[in-house]
């Protein structure tokens, strides 16, 4: 099986019915609020490093995390934050996971001129003047794969990890069956 290693996780989630966001910047020591530049409010976590983006509406949308379970200690720790100066918050928003991105090396370099045409070109952009990797999207899962000369790939686009894991193992078979890893 090949190593896969997940480098970002969008979740988005609902800690109230509406959230003042003047308040929470003037409380939280570590808010940025710039309503002139962007409508929500960023919140950083050192641990785990993440940055969590709040709306007026109650929403908030969680980046930078590397496992769900730091996406759920994010979530906590917000809310347990939110509470303590006076925001009610409900109790155990539910958590969407948008996005996975993720990445892995086949183990092996690929010739993408060949790749495109092997892999079909319906699925496949390839323009390596415009971009030096090629994007393949699966339609199960449906995620987007980047696949680099250097056997170096990115999955973009999954929700769950065993998704990510199942495209990529989809890809390296496919690639390996076509004659197109060069290990």
């Amino acid at each position: 099986m090949t190593e896969i290693k997940v480098q970002n996780i969008v979740a988005s989630t609902t800690f109230a019915e509406k959230l003042d966001l003047d308040v929470i910047a003037q409380s939280l020591e570590d808010a940025e609020y710039e309503p002139e530049q962007f409508p929500g409010l960023v919140y950083r976590l050192s641990v785990p490093k993440t940055a969590t983006l709040l709306f007026r509406s109650g929403a908030a949308n969680c980046t930078g995390a590397k496992t769900i379970e730091d996406v759920k200690t994010t979530v906590d720790i917000i809310a347990e934050k939110l509470e303590k100066i006076g925001v009610k918050v409900y109790k155990n928003p539910q958590i969407i996971i948008q996005n996975i991105v993720a990445t892995s090396d086949l183990g092996g370099e690929l010739n993408l001129s060949e790749v495109a045409i092997a892999l079909g070109l319906e699925n496949v952009e390839y323009e390596p003047e415009q971009f030096p990797g090629l994007v393949y999207r699966l339609k199960e899962p449906k995620v987007a794969m980047l696949l680099f000369g250097s056997g170096k790939i990115v999955c973009a686009g999954a929700r769950k990890t065993e998704d990510v894991l199942l495209a990529v193992d989809k890809v390296s078979k496919e690639l390996s069956l076509l004659g197109q890893l060069r290990k």
